[in-house]
């Protein structure tokens, strides 16, 4: 079982910068991949990044040259830093745990609450 807990979400103006957190709880975190996706108002929830337990990492395209994902396995957190934001980059972004290195969200089996992030124009 893993808990997962984000954090670092707010308001932003175009062109700035966020760092997104995700604290995960259990034994096995190192066991598992994890990811962030998000989810816009009236979109579909989409892929936004992944790391593996050994820091291999694949990007949305949207976001790739933007967004780094990081993972910190002895303190069990993964971090999506954020720059050159844009209004299309405002939803809820959740961070997710699978056992396999994926950008498909059905392989996630344990998901956070999510936390929101507004880009401003």
């Amino acid at each position: 079982q893993v808990q997962l807990v984000e954090s670092g979400g707010g308001l932003v103006q175009a062109g700035g910068s966020l760092r997104l957190s995700c604290a995960a709880s259990g034994r096995t975190f190192n066991s598992y991949a994890m990811g962030w996706f998000r989810q816009a108002p009236g979109k579909e929830r989409e892929f936004v990044a992944v790391i593996s337990w050994s820091s291999n990492s694949l990007y949305n395209p949207n976001v790739k040259g933007r967004f780094t994902i990081s993972r910190d396995n002895a303190k069990k957190t993964v971090s999506l830093e954020m720059n050159s934001l844009k209004p299309e980059d405002t939803a809820v972004y959740y961070c997710g745990a699978s056992p396999y290195y994926s950008t498909e969200q059905y392989r996630y089996l344990y998901w956070g609450q999510g936390t929101q992030v507004t880009v401003s124009s």
